[in-house]
C-alpha cells in the first residue's frame, strides 16, 4: 500500500510507472469553512520528475452532486485515467502535501474500481523535499490509453449505510475530525450542526501521521490510536469526516492494520449535519 521515498527515487523514469500529484489546497476561512483551490499551480512550480497533476475536484468528482468531491461513476473515472495515459498495466504512485490525505482519497478511489496496483508515497511531497530528492518543472505527456474500471466494490457508502451502522452492534463508526469538532466545542458552519454522528467514536486523522516526517505512524502506534474506538475488533468500520477526504487517512490506516471491511461515508458531515432528520450528538 505504501512506497518509501528512497524506493520511488530509484524507480524514476521506469516506463511502467505512473506518478500522480493530487494535492488540493484548503485554507481555513475566518468564521469557519475553507477556501478550496487546485494544487495545479504548485505542481507546475515544482514536482516529482515524471509526475502529472490530477484535480480531484474538477476532474474526478461527481459533477451532478451538490456536494464537493463525491465519487464519480466508473465510466468517468476510467475516461479520465485513460486520457491521462494510465492503463490497467501501469503501476501508480500517488502523493500530496501535508498529511497526504488527498493521496489516500485517490488511493481508495482506484481500489473502489478494482485497480490494486496503486500505492501511496509514504510522507508525500513534504518528506520528498525534506530529503532533498529531485524536483522539476518539466511536464510529461503520457499518451492516451484505455483504463478498465471494474464494478464498484461498495467501500464508499451513503447516509443509509451509516444509519444502519448506528443500530448494528457489529459496526463501529469513526469520526476522523478533530476532538474539538467531534465534541461540539468547535462549530464549523459548513457542517450545519455541532457535534458528531450519533454513537461515533473519534480517531483524529492527524494523530495517525508522524508530524515530522508526514509518514504513517508504525503499527503499534496505530493500534494504540484505534484501541478505544473498538474498530480493531469490529466486524465492520465506517469512517467519516467533513467531506470524505481526511476520513480516508483513517481508512488506509485501518487497512494497514489488516482490516478489510472499512467503508468511507462519502457525504460525511457536509451531508449529514445539514439534514436535521439525521441524528447527531455533542458532549
Amino acid at each position: 500500500m505504501l512506497v518509501e521515498t528512497d524506493v520511488l527515487a530509484r524507480r524514476l523514469g521506469e516506463p511502467g510507472l505512473r506518478i500522480i500529484d493530487c494535492n488540493i489546497l484548503m485554507t481555513p476561512k475566518p468564521g469557519g469553512g475553507y477556501e478550496i483551490r487546485s494544487g495545479r499551480d504548485d505542481w507546475e512550480a515544482a514536482h516529482i520528475p515524471g509526475s502529472i497533476y490530477i484535480d480531484l475536484e474538477h476532474e474526478l468528482s461527481d459533477a451532478e452532486s451538490k456536494l464537493r468531491f463525491m465519487m464519480p461513476g466508473p465510466e468517468k473515472f476510467a475516461r479520465v485515467m485513460g486520457t491521462k495515459g494510465i492503463s490497467d498495466a501501469h503501476q501508480v504512485v500517488l502523493y500530496s502535501r501535508g498529511a497526504n490525505f488527498w493521496a489516500t482519497r485517490l488511493y481508495l478511489m482506484f481500489r473502489e474500481y478494482g485497480f490494486d496496483d496503486v500505492h501511496i508515497l509514504n510522507g508525500g511531497w513534504d518528506r520528498w523535499l525534506a530529503e532533498d530528492r529531485p524536483v522539476t518543472q518539466e511536464a510529461v505527456d503520457w499518451p492516451a490509453t484505455q483504463f478498465q474500471a471494474g464494478e464498484p466494490r461498495g467501500h464508499f457508502v451513503d447516509h443509509r449505510a451509516v444509519l444502519a451502522g448506528i443500530e448494528d452492534p457489529n459496526t463501529v463508526i469513526i469520526n476522523a475530525l478533530s476532538p474539538e469538532i467531534h465534541s461540539g466545542r468547535v462549530f464549523n458552519p459548513p457542517y450545519g450542526r455541532r457535534g458528531r454522528i450519533k454513537g461515533s467514536s473519534n480517531v483524529y486523522c492527524m494523530d495517525l501521521i508522524d508530524p515530522e516526517t508526514q509518514r504513517f505512524a508504525d503499527a503499534d502506534a496505530l493500534k494504540k490510536r484505534f484501541a478505544e474506538s473498538g474498530a480493531l475488533d469490529a466486524e465492520r468500520v465506517i469512517v467519516y469526516c467533513g467531506g470524505g477526504i481526511s476520513a480516508t487517512t483513517d481508512a488506509v490506516a485501518l487497512r494497514l492494520l489488516g482490516k478489510e471491511q472499512v467503508y468511507v461515508y462519502d457525504g460525511s458531515l457536509n451531508e449529514w449535519g445539514n439534514n436535521p432528520n439525521l441524528p447527531m450528538e455533542t458532549d
